[in-house]
């Protein structure tokens, strides 16, 4: 396999004093850029770095060690003139957004989103050097805001090796930790406080799957059925003797979906421990042996975490989407003629299609190598 996904790598690094990341995505597209910075942070280690980010993965940023500055794009303000017709107040609040990013004074932009909102945040800044993907990887025009197009070798290429291309462009060194395959830096930080509070409620038994049975609101058709998570709660109870803690995200209908498998499984399956922040989440993930889910930033963010996971695909695209290569994973799908697709459908046959023994086959084999944690001893949640 090819070092790199990078075709066009520059010899040396460019120099650069303020650099700004820009992912404005969700949690998961977020969790899988962490890696990639961090790689940054090791080529520019005196380099000031601020990350341009939507209010919802702020959290998970602010666990990043490497991010000097969190700099939010205010998504629901722009969105809300926009659909209003609000011209006056969406120009000021692009004028206002241009001032903070200028103020700046950015030497280095370097787009991870690769889309045109981006790429149009990339112009805004006036850096000198801007770093983005040529087309196709950047799409919708993107790459006519770079200065820099990063080209990839033919192939098809995971997300966290794309990313991983745009900071090998910079001429990273060949050392294998900046290898996507092998590195084990995810670039998050795990919260002390928040562990100690995820340690206060366990006590020594065995560690816990966690199952997460939602995705985003606007995905639903990624959700496997909640009738296979139940089963699946109870046979890998009986077969492994570890319960399952069920997490969900903010929204009503992922907070549904726990508790259905919650109540489904009986005494097979509990909620997961924390208070609801992405700081308990982080550590939760960091200390259990396995996650199974779908196309969840969840999934996404445990892997990068090293954490083992089963990850169940339907529409999803199994090479754009992989797990991050350094954890331990199984992929369970069933190919359809009509995936991998964008728009799903409400039918979701592929998700239905994919039976409980396989998604238990799999999640037994990587339980047989279960780790132990360095920090929290087994553990049962207490109720």
């Amino acid at each position: 396999m090819t070092l790199s996904a990078c075709a066009n790598p520059l010899e040396r690094p460019p120099r650069a004093e303020r650099i700004l990341v820009i992912r404005l995505g969700a949690l998961g597209d977020v969790a899988r850029t962490m890696p990639a910075v961090a790689t940054l942070k090791a080529t520019y280690p005196q380099a000031q770095i601020s990350w341009l980010v939507e209010p919802a993965a702020r959290p998970l940023v602010a666990l990043g060690p490497e991010i000097d500055e969190i700099l939010v794009f205010p998504r629901d303000r722009l969105a809300h003139a926009l659909r209003g017709g609000q011209w006056l107040r969406l120009g000021a609040e692009v004028r206002q957004l241009t001032q903070v990013l200028r103020k700046r004074r950015f030497d280095l932009v370097i787009d991870f989103h690769g889309l045109l909102k981006s790429a149009v945040l990339s112009q805004l800044t006036g850096a000198p050097v801007r770093l983005g993907f040529a087309a196709p990887v950047g799409r919708e025009g993107s790459q006519w805001a770079a200065t820099h197009r990063v080209k990839m070798h033919p192939g098809r290429w995971s997300r966290h090796e794309r990313n991983a291309a745009l900071v090998r462009y910079l001429g990273a060194d060949g050392d294998p930790e900046f290898d996507p395959h092998l590195s084990r830096s995810s670039g998050i930080r795990i919260d002390s406080k928040a562990r100690a509070a995820l340690r206060s409620r366990f006590r020594a038994d065995q560690p816990g799957v966690v199952l997460h049975p939602g995705t985003s609101p606007g995905t639903p058709y990624k959700r496997w059925p909640v009738s296979h998570f139940i089963l699946l709660a109870r046979r890998l109870q009986e077969a492994s003797g570890r319960p399952c803690l069920v997490t969900a995200g903010p929204d009503a209908s992922e907070q549904a979906l726990a508790q259905q498998v919650v109540e489904g499984a009986g005494g097979c399956a509990q909620r997961a421990p924390g208070d609801g922040t992405l700081a308990e989440l982080v550590a939760l993930l960091d200390e259990v042996p396995l996650v199974v889910a779908g196309d969840s930033g969840p999934l996404q963010l445990a892997a990068v975490l090293g954490t083992p996971v089963v990850q169940i695909l339907g529409p999803t695209d199994p090479v754009e989407n992989a797990p991050h290569p350094s954890a331990p994973a199984r992929v369970v799908r069933v190919p359809q003629a009509c995936s991998p697709c964008r728009s799903g459908c409400a039918e979701a046959r592929c998700m239905q299609a994919v039976g409980v023994e396989s998604v238990l086959e799999a999640a037994l084999e990587l339980l047989k190598g279960a780790r132990v944690s360095p920090t929290l001893p087994p553990a049962r949640m207490v109720r």
